[in-house]
């Protein structure tokens, strides 16, 4: 796809800006790899952070890039802390418009917790990497 004649774009026109980051201790960043990989071939300008980054470096990141969206794999089970801690971060930075979604092993349980705490959709295990892309571009791009 050529990034510039059908990437998806936000309500501004510009192309919609992704950080994928894996907070936490966890080091198995396969996943968020391949979702890292699947949004930039639909044309969203990704940024991928590594392993092991701390929310403030995950939001730093975020707002030196002028994200539009924040993308976390939590595997660890440590996801309501690193989840809140973003959202948190978010929130003292004055950039609470930057949207927050994530997938990893999180508990059908938990999803509605990280829901009320502002994350705007979990993809658990078996989400398409199609679908997680549909997502973005739905609620993060200009409407068609």
């Amino acid at each position: 796809m050529s990034a510039t004649a059908t990437a998806p774009r936000t309500a501004t026109g510009a192309p919609i800006r992704v950080v994928v980051a894996k907070p936490g201790l966890d080091g198995h960043d396969r996943g968020a790899k391949v979702v890292a990989r699947a949004l930039r071939d639909a044309g969203i300008e990704v940024v991928y952070t590594g392993l092991h980054q701390t929310p403030e470096q995950i939001v730093e990141t975020a707002i030196q890039e002028d994200a539009d969206v924040i993308g976390l794999s939590v595997l660890s089970g440590a996801h309501l802390t690193l989840f809140t801690a973003v959202i948190d971060q978010l929130r003292a930075r004055d950039a609470a418009d930057i949207v927050v979604f994530g997938g990893g092993i999180i508990p059908e349980g938990d999803i509605a917790e990280l829901e009320r705490l502002g994350v705007a959709k979990i993809f658990t295990p078996g989400a398409t990497t199609q679908s997680i892309v549909d997502w973005v571009v739905a609620h993060v791009g200009a409407p068609a």
